[in-house]
């Protein structure tokens, strides 16, 4: 399985958590998982990211790419269409816990990586600091821009066809 596949699949586990806690899935929420797990194959397969030169330079590049999915995670969530699977549960915890946005965020990266590790996956120094730095990430991007995630009213994927229908 590739890893394409395989964040795809775990987002589908993710979704049906979120359906149970009462999490509305919407278009954003199936485009999310699909397209990022097909982006993910399709990067790896043409090569299109270089190779960091040494540690330095990859940790740059790993924060840098963090804030990037920080930015355009914030867009997208704002736009109401459903949060990714990943996202969905930062809100659930966000809500239920009451803890920082960031946090919740790092607690569902920790998660989906020791189950990731548990089913064979490698886990190493990238890993441990883009679990750390995600959170960081997300928490200094919705403050700058001023984003609740957990206030966002989604819109779910039966009102997103209904709208459709009555045009």
């Amino acid at each position: 399985m590739s890893i394409g596949v395989a964040s795809i699949v775990a987002g589908v586990v993710i979704v049906v958590i979120v359906t149970i806690c009462r999490e509305k899935i919407g278009l954003g929420t199936i485009g999310s998982m699909v397209l990022t797990g097909v982006f993910i194959d399709l990067i790896f397969t043409l090569n299109i990211i270089p190779l960091a030169v040494n540690l330095t330079v990859g940790i740059v590049m790993l924060v840098t790419g963090l804030f990037i999915i920080s930015v355009g995670t914030c867009f997208y969530m704002k736009s109401a269409f459903g949060a990714g699977p990943r996202d969905n549960l930062m809100v659930v915890l966000n809500r239920k816990t009451k803890l920082p946005v960031g946090i919740c965020r790092s607690i569902v990266e920790l998660s989906v990586t020791l189950a990731g590790w548990m089913l064979g996956g490698m886990v190493g120094i990238g890993t441990v600091i883009s679990i750390i730095a995600i959170g960081f990430c997300i928490q200094i991007t919705f403050a700058i821009f001023k984003f609740n995630p957990a206030a966002v009213e989604h819109e779910t994927l039966k009102q997103t066809f209904d709208m459709r229908k009555n045009r």
